[in-house]
This record gives structure tokens, C-alpha cells and sequence, in this order.
């Protein structure tokens, strides 16, 4: 079963970003589409990684007691090998943390991190 993901908080960081914005208008009123562009996207990106962080982690394949996915090479059950965190940037340049525990095969050695 998915873990919750935090609606609350997601729509607490929404406003407080719509915020930034609607003063950031207020003081720039004589901005072009190209600086108005650019500072909702900055905005919306960090709204976005967050959401995009939240919803991977709320994932049950994060916790392998729950479920032991198969080996993607030989097909036997992985097995935790230690906590890690997994380092990715999103399309718009915003960097993600996603600690889970990283999978092993005890038979070929494959390792990997379970999907989001």
C-alpha cells in the first residue's frame, strides 16, 4: 500500500510560491515576457521537485521488507544491501534527494535502487 503523499504541505509551498511571484510582479512591473518566464518557471521548479520528490519516495518499492523485486538479470529476489541516496536533477535543473535502501542479488551481484 502507497505511503500518503503531503497534499497540505505541497498546497502550503503552492502558495507561498504564487506569492513570490505576485510580489515579485509588483516590484519589476515593466518586466518583459522573457524575465516574467523565467521567474514563474523558477517557481514552479521548485514546487515541481518537491511534488516529484514526495510522490517517489511515498512509493512501497522504496522499502524492500515490504516486497523483494526480482533481479533484472537472472530473475532471483533482490536483497537490501544498505541505505543510500540517489542524487537526480529534473528538467529543470532542480536537485532531488531519494534516500532508499539499495537491492542486491545474492546470486549474479546486480545491484540497483528500486523504482519510484
Amino acid at each position: 500500500m502507497p505511503r500518503p503523499v503531503p497534499v497540505e504541505a505541497w498546497l502550503a509551498e503552492a502558495a507561498d510560491r504564487f506569492a513570490e511571484i505576485a510580489a515579485w510582479r509588483q516590484t519589476h512591473g515593466r518586466a518583459g515576457w522573457e524575465a516574467i518566464e523565467a521567474t514563474v518557471d523558477a517557481e514552479l521548479a521548485a514546487l515541481r521537485a518537491r511534488v516529484l520528490q514526495d510522490t517517489v519516495l511515498a512509493s512501497d518499492a522504496v522499502d524492500l521488507r515490504t516486497e523483494r523485486p526480482p533481479c533484472p538479470d537472472c530473475g532471483r529476489p533482490l536483497q537490501a544491501a544498505g541505505p543510500r541516496t540517489r542524487h537526480l536533477t529534473t528538467d529543470h535543473d532542480q536537485p532531488l534527494a531519494l534516500p532508499r535502501t539499495y537491492a542486491r542479488c545474492p546470486a549474479c551481484g546486480t545491484g540497483l535502487f528500486p523504482p519510484g
